[in-house]
């Protein structure tokens, strides 16, 4: 790997070009060979591809209609976005839907064909933590039980588990792995705190890192927002 600075004409680049790959990290730019990783072809990797080509085809095909292609627009025009370079920009109608979709198959809960009407991302849940308990192999979440998507049939909160590490390490950018959904129920709403299942094997003294993402129940997705790092007990 080799640090980078640019100069006039290019200052900043991310992805590969012809065998190098360029990103950014905390020591600044750097430039490291392409590797083509192995393609492990886990049975979660398949069924992350079926339900892509599946939404993809939902798209084209009935019950979605120009109408309902032209609100997943309408939403996605008035949401801004950054891209790898940190640069704001504006995903397609086609994207949104993608994006929104796949979380929801993901979970469990069935797609939304109508694009969203409120156009914003919901919020980050500011109370969202993990415990992790080895004894049991669980994951204690808390959240916001007074948050709108309690309260929805449809609506969620979406956990992912990173790869446990060891105590020392300070930073972490993934793997995650999608752990479980506490869903909203509009009977019975949840109530903070809830135990699931990792998908990791939980070790006393390993380090852990989780994130969360909202799921309203018109589709609409907030970004990943991360709880404090914890340590298994």
């Amino acid at each position: 790997m080799a640090l980078v600075k640019f100069g006039g004409g290019i200052v900043q680049a991310s992805g590969s070009i012809a065998g190098n790959v360029f990103a950014r990290n905390r020591g600044g730019n750097y430039m490291r060979a392409r590797t083509k990783p192995v393609n492990p072809n886990s049975s979660r990797q398949t069924a992350a591809r079926i339900a892509i080509t599946f939404l993809a085809e939902q798209w084209r095909d009935s019950p979605m209609t120009d109408e309902l292609r032209a609100q997943w627009e309408t939403y996605a025009a008035a949401i801004n976005w950054q891209n790898a370079l940190g640069e704001t920009i504006k995903l397609t109608g086609f994207q949104h839907f993608i994006r929104s979709n796949a979380r929801l198959v993901r979970c469990g809960l069935p797609i939304v064909t109508a694009g969203p009407t409120v156009l914003s991302l919901p919020g980050a849940d500011t109370t969202f933590a993990c415990a992790f308990n080895a004894t049991t192999q669980k994951i204690t979440v808390t959240f916001d039980d007074t948050e709108d998507w309690c309260d929805e049939d449809g609506g969620a909160l979406q956990v992912h588990m990173g790869r446990p590490q060891n105590p020392t390490r300070n930073f972490f950018g993934g793997p995650y792995r999608f752990a479980d959904s506490i869903d909203g129920d509009s009977g019975t709403p949840p109530t903070s705190t809830e135990d699931i299942d990792p998908p990791f094997v939980l070790v006393a003294g390993q380090k852990i890192w989780a994130r969360a993402s909202l799921i309203r129940m018109d589709g609409r997705c907030s970004d990943f927002f991360f709880a404090t790092p914890a340590v298994a007990t």
